[in-house]
This record gives structure tokens, sequence and C-alpha cells, in this order.
């Protein structure tokens, strides 16, 4: 999973296409499809694109996510703080530290990950739908004139 040598590669994942690097920090939510590997920190949301069906959300050891995940795949050996939606399979290496409720189909956990929340496995919620920016714009001109 994490380095050892029994590690075998998420079937179906992808290869790393975007890489926040360890002095990054990001203040936003961030969309992505592929493989997204995070090293530094992001405080927001980290959200799959809705046709992303191999995307592969990776958190390394010194990584961190402080809000929502929703991806079909999930790594995490580094901090989240937030719930995580894994519609297809979450893997949690032994530095693994998540703050919040874990939604999944498929569970990989190695010995030394913590869990503070709950595990929930099968249907997952429906996603949270935000406004479009435009759209919200919009309702504030209205609302102006």
């Amino acid at each position: 999973m994490f380095g050892g040598e029994k590690s075998k590669p998420v079937r179906g994942g992808t290869g790393v296409e975007t890489l926040i690097g360890a002095q990054v920090t990001i203040r936003g939510d961030v969309h992505f499809s592929g493989g997204l590997y995070v090293e530094g920190t992001i405080h927001g949301g980290v959200f799959a694109e809705a046709d992303a069906s191999s995307a592969l959300l990776t958190v390394a050891e010194k990584g961190a996510i402080h809000g929502e995940v929703r991806a079909p795949m999930v790594m995490v050996n580094g901090e989240l703080h937030g719930d995580v939606y894994a519609t297809e399979r979450i893997e949690l290496g032994p530095n693994a530290r998540i703050q919040g409720n874990v939604y999944y189909k498929v569970v990989e956990m190695a010995a030394g990950a913590m869990i503070t929340g709950r595990m929930v496995h099968g249907e997952l919620p429906p996603a949270k739908q935000l406004p479009k920016p435009e759209a919200v714009r919009k309702a504030r001109e209205e609302a102006a004139a």
C-alpha cells in the first residue's frame, strides 16, 4: 500500500497528474480528475469530477486536507479533517489520521491507522450541490436591483 514490498497498485488507478508539494497551502476547493497527490495542505473540499470514475486522491504522510473529500479511490497516509466519500475504495496507511466519517464500498486499513468518526459501508449519501458562481452572482445582482 504505502511503500511496503507487498504493496500492489490500486486496480483501475491512474498515474499522478497533479502534485501539491509539501510547501504548498491551498485555500479553497479543489476539483480534479486523474491522479492527485497531496504532500502539502488544502483548506477546502477536494472533489473528483463526476465523470472521473478512475480518479485517485493520495494524501502523503506529510499531507493534510481540512474539508470534505469525494473521490472514487482514496489513499490516505496523512491527515484528513472532514468526511470522506470513497465511491469505490479507500486505503488507509499506517500513519493515516482521519477526523470525520468515512463512507466507503471497500476499505483496506493498515495497523496504526486512526479514524475518529463513523465508518459507513454501502451506498453513499447524495453529493451536496452548491450553486455555480454565475448563479450566485446573478441572484445578487437581481437582489440589488
